[in-house]
């Protein structure tokens, strides 16, 4: 009876043994086919190849950038544990092993790199007593009974490391558009912070091929978010749901740098030397980290709320690695995207501000960035791109010959300094032979007396409508603010207060009767003389009835070949002036026109170019005699006249902007 109720306790107590080791089995099955199978389905949804790879080499990246990491920590020696600790740890074996495999680490996921602190805090109870605690800037994760480590810092300025999904988000205006992207302004739930979230389709990032895009623009924010630079835009957290992938990043409260191009027409010499200054800094730091950006303009400079830059975009970057370095070899990178398959016709970069080395598929290097830099330092000062076509074709073939021109009044260190960086051979650019830092560009006499390394504490420079100086005229710079004693209006008096001819320079004040006349002003204070007078359409047509005007637009259409070009409107004033696009000019006709409107025409093809929009904040502000300013919300308009009758167009504006709101007040600005 003894041994049959032996040999029964022996089956039963096997059979428990087996169920056990079967359930743990199937346990650590299920626990570590978790992380294969999220990279399958990651996988299968950007086809994303060389993942443990890619997320090996972000990672060390990272770890090189961070100004202060934190050494790995290691085990002391450890004593004997008590007996009661000894006897727990022989009884449950298999529960160790279970944990062991729990905590094993998903791979490299979409989500910010840092564990929870719940698992933390579990893993420091689980340590016998002797071993001495992990720094808390550190985690240490076991796998498979210990033996190997991974350290991982506290980020600076992170978001709480819980899984976040776009419920945490407020979602608000669009900010910005790609070929397979959305920007969107959102605010944080949790903390009421803005950001700015980028949303990529993922059926639009497998339609367009550019999965090497987000992929780059991923692991360079990566390691720039660590760097400790304030040049760049920060991302600090990123996640995916079925459909979309999202990036959450710094948000850039005044937009990108072209608007205020486009707003001034041209940048002064101190706004130039700052901003590029501080691009230079940026490209500095990037190159350092050595990662090129590859897609340098002016749409990828933001500007945040104290107007300082913010380096956007890298979609286009390129991470050197040191054993696929580009710089010294024939292979290009424009190849790198695709497997190594050769692309043709295709480049990296927007076309305007692409470098010829790029185009002809040579070997690259960090100096492509310095050229992009030439080219903005030119359209800040001349207002436009030094390369500009309607066709690519046309485009890359001014790239390749150099052909492009300084107009008027570029001066002189800014023309030195773009003609040593748009250099055809990389290697002859300026700053290209630097090995710390691009010493000789800021030892450039165009940028004397700038302190670059304080760039990023100090106050920018307004940015004001500015045109420099043609003939022997002086700098053409609004900085009016209008003081609040000075009379309303644009009579003619208010006109010669502000062209500076009452001898008060151009701050008299109300009770003053001085008065001095145009025809007797001279060229002692560099102002053109006043021309004759000429007969011109008055602007009293503002009072006519409404029969007069029908008889004044029967007569236009009969006998005016510009009415087809103002919508049926009656035209008040009409004339040739020299529209300025920063220090290039071209011929237009400016008509004003009932309704109120002001278009511009070409006089040679007899089209319709454009139009001044109107609005209550329209104002005009005259320099001389010739040239005026023509401000609305969005952007100033350079206008000269040649035969020197600025003030009748500012009466005109003017007066018809009264007349349409009611508004007597002028504020010139």
């Amino acid at each position: 009876m003894d041994t049959k109720a032996a040999t029964t306790y022996h089956h039963h107590h096997h059979h428990v043994i087996q169920q056990t080791k079967k359930q743990t089995s199937a346990t650590a099955v299920i626990v570590r086919s978790r992380p294969v199978q999220f990279a399958q389905t990651l996988a299968r949804a950007l086809r994303i190849g060389r993942k443990e790879k890619i997320s090996k080499k972000a990672a060390n990246k990272i770890a090189a950038a961070k100004s202060s990491a934190a050494t790995a920590y290691h085990h002391q020696p450890q004593a004997p544990p008590p007996p009661q600790q000894q006897q727990q740890q022989q009884q449950q074996p298999q529960q160790q092993q279970q944990q062991n495999t729990v905590v094993m680490p998903p791979p490299p996921t979409m989500q910010a790199v840092s564990p929870p602190q719940q698992q933390q805090s579990q893993q420091q109870q689980q340590q016998p007593p002797s071993v001495q605690a992990p720094p808390p800037s550190q985690v240490v994760v076991q796998v498979n009974g210990g033996g190997q480590t991974q350290a991982a810092d506290k980020m600076a300025n992170v978001m709480p490391v819980t899984k976040r999904t776009p419920k945490d988000y407020i979602f608000g205006k669009v900010i910005g558009e790609g070929s397979y992207s959305t920007v969107y302004l959102a605010k944080d739930i949790h903390t009421s912070r803005e950001h700015a979230i980028k949303v990529c389709e993922k059926q639009q990032i497998i339609r367009e091929k550019k999965r090497e895009q987000v992929r780059r623009e991923k692991d360079a924010l990566n390691i720039l978010s660590n760097s400790g630079s304030s040049f760049f835009v920060k991302l600090y957290c990123t996640f995916q749901d079925a459909e979309r992938l999202y990036f959450v990043m710094s948000y850039a409260k005044n937009g990108d740098l072209l608007p205020y191009i486009n707003k001034v027409g041209s940048f002064d010499a101190a706004c130039t030397r700052f901003y590029s200054g501080e691009i230079l800094r940026a490209l500095e730091h990037l190159h350092d980290l050595k990662i090129m950006h590859r897609d340098l303009k002016p749409e990828n400079i933001l500007l945040d709320q104290n107007m300082h830059i913010k380096v956007a975009d890298f979609g286009c970057s390129k991470i050197i690695e040191p054993e696929d370095d580009d710089t010294s070899s024939d292979k290009s990178i424009l190849n790198d995207s695709n497997g190594g398959r050769q692309r043709s016709n295709s480049f990296v970069g927007t076309a305007q501000y692409v470098s010829p080395e790029l185009l002809t598929e040579k070997s690259i290097s960090p100096s492509s960035d310095l050229w992009a830099l030439g080219c903005i330092i030119y359209q800040m000062i001349a207002g436009l791109p030094p390369f500009r076509s309607r066709s690519e074709y046309m485009l890359f073939k001014k790239i390749l010959n150099l052909d492009y021109v300084y107009p008027d009044g570029f001066t002189a260190d800014a023309k030195d300094l773009v003609q040593k960086l748009l250099v055809i051979d990389p290697n002859e650019r300026l700053g290209s032979k630097d090995t710390q830092r691009y010493t000789s560009i800021r030892s450039h006499p165009f940028y004397d007396g700038l302190d670059f390394d304080t760039l990023h504490l100090t106050n920018p420079p307004p940015i004001y409508p500015y045109l420099p100086g043609n003939s022997e005229s002086q700098e053409l710079r609004s900085q009016y603010r209008v003081p609040s004693n000075l009379e309303p209006g644009l009579d003619d008096k208010q006109l010669t207060r502000l062209l500076g001819l009452d001898g008060h320079g151009g701050s008299s004040s109300s009770g003053s009767s001085t008065t001095t006349t145009m025809t007797s002003v001279t060229s002692t204070n560099s102002v053109p003389a006043a021309p004759a007078p000429r007969p011109r359409k008055r602007s009293g047509i503002l009072q006519m009835n409404d029969e007069e005007k029908q008889h004044q637009l029967h007569h236009q259409r009969c006998n005016s070949k510009w009415h087809s070009l103002v919508d049926g409107n009656l035209i008040v004033k009409q004339g040739l002036v020299d529209k300025r696009k920063g220090l290039f000019a071209r011929r237009r006709m400016l008509m004003l026109t009932m309704g109120p409107h002001l278009y511009y025409a070409d006089p040679v093809t007899m089209t319709l170019k454009g139009e001044i929009p109107w609005s209550p904040q329209l104002r005009v502000e005259p320099k001389n005699f010739r040239i005026f300013f023509v401000h609305t919300p969005n952007r100033t308009y350079y206008l000269e006249d040649p035969e020197g009758f600025a003030l009748e167009w500012c009466k005109a504006i003017e007066e018809m902007r009264v007349n349409t709101y009611g508004v007597s007040t002028t504020t010139v600005a």
